[in-house]
């Protein structure tokens, strides 16, 4: 049996991190600040990225494959882009026993590598608009990492696009955040909020970042993922030209947007209790699991009959159904490691269960157990798993909606943030020299609202352009 976990509400941190070991999402791995993902952990992503990556194709994309390794050189060639990656890029020197004649970059994204591609690919109108993603990893050396949240090395898409005008390019990156938004409510259960990021908070190299933002349940905001509006600025450094509609050569309008493994890291944070896990059903890897009961052989023969044959009902209707038969160890340890694994329903079934022409379904979120007939199995079982994920989204709803506050001033936002995290609506200038005045309570502006609720600025007392969420983040 796992160790107890630490207490969620007083220890947050080392819950979280107990509860990614302990449920065998991930392990340590002997390189710094990279994780290895468990076959569990790896299959939430493998629903995770199952979704998304139909959405992709559904919206017109095709997924590719590029290089690892980026020239460095690649990287000089957009000023911003080379600035703001330079921290964290790995390089290689050496190779076959001896230095290279450029250092060879491991990717921190592949914008570059994807846009010397596109120069090639791109030569008329009638080849946009070109609409790629890849799925792979990438590595961004942090200086601090947490499994999943920041590491290392992670897994991600990528998605790049070039376009005929700037209107077409601004509506791709708006289909794609609304996509991660679905994605992130419909079947993350989690609710966010999206907009551009502030002009210090952009992707290198881009012209405008949007972002959509969870807020976890310490208070801290957590960026889910962004979709950014290149512009022509990579396309200038990569001289990708195309011959427009009135013969002349023109430059495309490019987009590039991501999510990453950071996903399986928000589920677990917004959902999880003091059992373990809580994963919404769209995404368990198993949405019910089955505990039969029994003392004899005579009673593990007949309850297992039973069992199979309900296995084959729920997977009928595309249910993922798990047997824990084991012998070595009782119901209630049964119990404990399921709720720990976050499997979001529980059915017990033995040979008086049987008799009586029942089961006992239980779900995670504790609502409660009931006694249900054998031949209505498979329509209780699919609407608990709807309730389920309904009242996940419901109460993170709720826990949003305790940690949202309005401030007026950088006084009010100190002092109440003092007390409690959360997100901090608020006026601001677009000042630079106000933002930064935030850096001295760890917080940052996480987004810019569409509404105008506060007049003024947080810090100087000029006219706001309009309100921003405040918050501490991940």
């Amino acid at each position: 049996m796992s160790a107890k976990l630490p207490d969620i509400n007083t220890h947050f941190s080392d819950w979280y991190n107990d509860v990614i070991y302990q449920a065998e999402l991930a392990d340590l791995s002997p390189v710094r600040g990279s994780i290895v993902i468990r076959p569990y952990g790896w299959a939430i992503w493998e629903r995770i990225t199952g979704r998304l990556d139909e959405r992709i194709k559904a919206t017109g994309h095709q997924n590719a494959s590029f290089p690892l390794f980026i020239p460095e050189s690649f990287l000089k060639k957009e000023a911003k882009h080379v600035e703001g990656f330079a921290p964290e890029v790995a390089v290689v020197t050496h190779a076959g026993g001896k230095p290279l004649e450029e250092p060879l970059v491991v990717r921190p994204t592949s914008e570059t590598m994807i846009h010397f591609m596109f120069a090639k690919w791109i030569k008329s109108y009638r080849d946009l608009p070109l609409k790629i993603n890849q799925w792979c990893n990438v590595v961004r050396w942090e200086m601090r990492t947490r499994p999943f949240l920041r590491t290392t090395e992670f897994f991600w898409q990528e998605g790049h696009t070039a376009h005929e005008t700037l209107a077409q390019a601004e509506e791709e990156v708006m289909t794609m955040l609304g996509e991660y938004v679905d994605l992130a409510q419909s079947y993350l259960a989690i609710p966010v909020i999206a907009g551009p990021k502030p002009e210090s908070e952009k992707f290198p190299g881009a012209e405008k970042t949007f972002t959509f933002e969870g807020i976890m349940p310490d208070g801290k905001a957590l960026q889910m993922g962004t979709s950014h509006l290149l512009s022509q600025s990579f396309a200038h450094s990569f001289e990708m030209k195309f011959q427009d509609r009135q013969s002349q050569m023109a430059y495309p309008f490019l987009t590039s947007w991501g999510a990453t493994t950071r996903l399986v890291g928000a589920v677990v944070m917004m959902h999880g209790d003091q059992k373990g896990l809580v994963l919404p059903p769209k995404i368990a890897p198993i949405q019910i699991v089955i505990i039969p009961i029994f003392k004899t052989d005579a009673d593990k023969i007949a309850v297992l009959e039973v069992v199979n044959k309900l296995v084959v009902k729920l997977q009928e209707v595309h249910v993922r159904v798990h047997v824990d038969a084991d012998e070595h160890k009782t119901p209630g340890n049964k119990f404990y490691a399921w709720e720990l694994k976050g499997v979001p329903v529980r059915m017990e079934i033995g040979q008086r269960d049987i008799a009586q022409g029942q089961a006992v379904l239980a779900d995670r979120l504790g609502m409660g157990k009931k006694s249900v007939a054998l031949d209505n199995i498979v329509s209780e079982v699919t609407s608990l798993l709807d309730e389920v994920q309904n009242q996940l989204f419901k109460r993170a709803q709720e826990k949003r909606a305790a940690l949202w506050h309005k401030a007026a001033t950088l006084q009010m936002i100190t002092q109440q943030m003092t007390a409690q995290n959360g997100f901090y609506q608020t006026g601001w200038c677009r000042s630079l020299e106000c933002e930064l005045k935030l850096k001295a309570i760890q917080a940052s502006i996480r987004c810019l609202l569409e509404i105008a609720e506060f007049a003024t600025c947080f810090n100087c007392n000029a006219s706001s352009a309009g309100d921003v969420i405040v918050a501490k983040s991940y």
